[in-house]
């Protein structure tokens, strides 16, 4: 099975408009509620490296580099590109 990073991100765009809130038009959750999905967990072959390279492509944000669960469960996490998709 081939790893498709930007697949793993428009997958993580849908589940994050699934659980997030509209907070003035902006979808936003914590990193908590992500880490905490079940169905994030069984989809996504990693959520805090499918969460980085989606920072680094400017489609979430978030303070810091990298999320670690426990101490950074309510750490706000916004969708800047909600209509993202992969590129076939």
């Amino acid at each position: 099975m081939n790893y498709n990073v930007e697949k793993e991100i428009e997958h993580f765009v849908h589940e994050m408009k699934r659980i997030g809130k509209d907070n003035n038009g902006v979808v936003t959750c914590t990193f908590g509620e992500l880490f905490h999905d079940d169905k994030i967990q069984n989809l996504l072959e990693s959520l805090v490296g499918t969460m980085k390279a989606a920072k680094k492509k400017k489609v979430i944000d978030f303070q810091g580099e990298l999320l670690l669960q426990g101490v950074h469960d309510k750490v706000e996490v916004k969708l800047l590109q909600p209509e993202y998709k992969a590129s076939q």
